[in-house]
């Protein structure tokens, strides 16, 4: 609406008069927020027979339909953190935002079938259980851990899960946040209907109790001899203090109550080098491994991006696939034409040598682990050997020894 424009509205069968007005200040003054010195408003004008129906009624009619219509419109957004030297000051914030329009579903996601539906269910679950929660008395939130190897989709099944769900995703970059009081405020002003990531988790900060353990074992056996180096390490202890703790108590603690609906996603490409406490049931609810690419997954390629069901090289294809260990990112690049004569039986073609290197470099692998296994086993065997000799030798030179002592006696 315009300043001081009038628009009617009716009401069960009332009507009523809206105008947009803004008052500015008497006196010119320098302010730093100009936007502070001038008061917008609505004014809502009606017969005051009706004023019982106005602030009973229609009030949170225009309030709920307003709510309605912003959430239908609204754009999802990406937000990232911002360090906290920009978290104040004049329009500054804890997030800036671009718009989300990645464009993976979960019908393009290629991976396993069963395991696809299961993740969509627990999903839509999830955003339907706001009373389900409350009843069991937890706080409305659910983790997911993604782990695998690089180039498996972790980062397109977030895209997948926030197109699904219609959520705004948080990208959470923990080597920018100095100590846990500022992940809390970090945390806490974030909105409810979205997904808190933070990618790469074991390569973040150093969060797992196992490591600090080790390091504690170690010593300094670690330490960098170059003083440069050194020094670049210790300034890197020194900006991040975000401890396992400070970060448990944020996604699980007390803290996460403060907002529902929102889901935290960990990504990890070793999950083993992560602390049993962070990935526990519970904090982590689902554990999703995302692996080499299968048949199936292999399936939804073949038709998103050479739009056919079926081909006489789709069995060569699957049993190829069965036996090297290729990431979907990897089958991904070999069926997309590189030109426009590139057609179906290149595309294929080329997996299919990809998928044959691939073997050929895994059987030569494979024999030369087994080479190496062998000479091992051949130097220990030795090694034992030897040690078994150099104990008899001591063995006969002790009891020759005892004998000479004897004769001595004697």
């Amino acid at each position: 609406m315009d300043y001081n424009e009038e628009i009617t509205d009716e009401f069960q069968g009332v009507k009523v008069w809206w105008s947009a007005n803004r008052t500015l200040p008497k006196t010119q003054r320098i302010s730093w927020y100009p936007n502070d010195d001038e008061k917008k408003y609505y004014r809502l004008t009606v017969h005051k027979r009706h004023r019982e129906l106005i602030t009973q009624s229609y009030i949170s009619h225009v309030m709920m339909e307003g709510k309605e219509i912003a959430t239908r419109k609204r754009q999802r957004k990406l937000y990232s953190n911002n360090p906290s030297q920009n978290w104040y000051g004049y329009r500054r914030s804890k997030w800036s935002n671009v718009l989300f329009e990645h464009p993976a579903t979960f019908d393009t996601l290629a991976m396993d079938a069963k395991l696809k539906e299961e993740i969509k269910n627990d999903l839509i679950k999830f955003s339907k259980g706001k009373d389900y929660y409350a009843r069991i008395g937890k706080a409305w939130k659910r983790g997911y851990l993604l782990y695998g190897p690089p180039g498996t989709g972790k980062s397109s099944m977030i895209a997948a899960m926030a197109n699904l769900l219609d959520y705004d995703v948080y990208d959470l970059e923990l080597t920018a946040v100095k100590e846990n009081t500022e992940l809390r405020r970090l945390l806490l002003d974030t909105s409810s209907k979205s997904i808190i990531v933070i990618e790469d988790i074991d390569c973040s900060i150093d969060l797992t109790g196992q490591r600090e353990k080790k390091k504690e074992k170690d010593g300094n056996e670690d330490e960098p001899s170059d003083p440069v180096t050194k020094r670049l390490k210790e300034e890197e202890k020194k900006e991040s203090k975000v401890t396992l703790s400070g970060l448990l108590n944020c996604i699980d603690g007390l803290w996460s109550s403060c907002g529902g609906e929102r889901i935290i996603v960990f990504t990890t490409n070793y999950v083993e080098k992560l602390d049993p406490a962070l990935i526990r049931r519970g904090r982590m609810d689902k554990h999703i491994e995302l692996s080499y690419c299968c048949f199936d997954a292999f399936k939804v390629f073949a038709k998103n991006y050479l739009e056919i069901d079926s081909h006489s090289l789709f069995g060569e294809i699957e049993s190829l696939l069965g036996e090297t260990n290729m990431t979907p990112a990897d089958v991904a690049e070999n069926l997309m034409p590189k030109s426009d004569y590139d057609d179906v039986e290149t595309c294929l073609k080329r997996l299919v040598e990809t998928c044959l290197k691939r073997l050929v470099e895994a059987l030569k692998d494979a024999k030369e682990e087994a080479k190496k296994k062998a000479e091992d086993e051949a130097r220990l065997k030795a090694e034992k050997e030897e040690e078994k000799q150099k104990q008899k030798s001591v063995k006969e030179e002790k009891e020759q020894s005892g004998k000479d002592d004897k004769e001595v006696k004697e």
